[in-house]
């Protein structure tokens, strides 16, 4: 059952931050963190908007959003993937998951 328009989600979908602004240079001091680098804000999610500068392979569009927890999700419309990671692991920013699990899950879609 569809709950969202393709419409809806395309708007949620886009970066909704000034020019070529990511997530550092927008917003609280800690969203400076290097992890930030080349993604821009939707409605709700983080919004890929320059791979080149991500810390882990991603898809230009690719969004989603991680917890404090250490839960993750993201949807990369490009590969029709959608990865949700969850688990329990506090503080957040003391292990380097996230780009590992890009990493692994990128590296099997390339077979």
């Amino acid at each position: 059952v569809r709950l969202l328009r393709p419409g809806t989600v395309d708007m949620m979908a886009a970066n909704h931050l000034p020019g070529n602004a990511d997530r550092r240079t927008v917003g609280a001091p800690f969203h400076q963190e290097p992890g930030n680098a080349g993604l821009g804000f939707g409605l709700g999610v983080s919004v890929v908007v320059d791979p080149d500068l991500t810390r882990s392979p991603s898809s230009e569009g690719a969004f989603g959003w991680s917890g404090v927890a250490t839960t993750t999700f993201w949807v990369d419309p490009r590969n029709d993937l959608t990865v949700q990671f969850l688990s329990q692991l506090r503080p957040t920013a003391s292990h380097s998951v996230y780009p590992e699990l890009k990493r692994l899950v990128h590296e099997a879609l390339q077979g």
